[in-house]
C-alpha cells in the first residue's frame, strides 16, 4: 500500500489556511462571476463602473482582502508543491525567501492599484 506524503508539517497550519483559502476564493470567484457576467455583461463593465465599485469601501475591503487570499493561496501552493518535488536545505530556504519578497510586492502594487481606483493616496 502507497505511503501517503504531504510537504504540510503535521499539526502545521498552512495546510489548514490552504483549504480556509480556497473556500473564500471559490466564494469570491462566485460573486465576481455573478457581478460581471450577470448583473453587468462584461462587454458594458467600464473604467468609470469598477472605480465606482472601488470607491465603495465593502467592495474596496472585499477587493484587497482576494488580492492577500490569492497571493498566499497560491504562494503557498507553488512553495508546496516545490517541496513535494523535493526541494530541501538552502535552495528551500532561497525559495521561501523569493517567494514571500515576490507576494509582498505583488500586495503591496495590488493595493496601490487598488488606492488609485478608490481615489485613495497611493504610497
Amino acid at each position: 500500500m502507497a505511503e501517503r506524503y504531504s510537504s504540510f508539517e503535521t499539526g502545521g497550519r498552512r495546510w489548514l489556511w490552504q483549504r480556509i483559502t480556497a473556500a473564500f476564493l471559490v466564494v469570491v470567484l462566485a460573486f465576481h462571476f455573478f457581478l460581471l457576467h450577470f448583473v453587468h455583461h462584461a462587454a458594458d463593465v467600464t473604467f468609470a463602473m469598477s472605480a465606482g465599485r472601488m470607491e465603495t469601501l465593502s467592495y474596496y475591503s472585499l477587493m484587497v482582502l482576494f488580492l492577500v487570499t490569492a497571493t498566499f493561496h497560491g504562494v503557498n501552493g507553488v512553495y508546496n508543491a516545490l517541496i513535494n518535488q523535493g526541494l530541501s536545505g538552502q535552495r528551500k530556504t532561497a525559495i521561501k525567501w523569493v517567494l514571500v519578497a515576490a507576494s509582498a510586492l505583488l500586495i503591496v502594487q495590488g493595493i496601490r492599484t487598488a488606492n488609485a481606483w478608490a481615489g485613495l493616496p497611493t504610497f
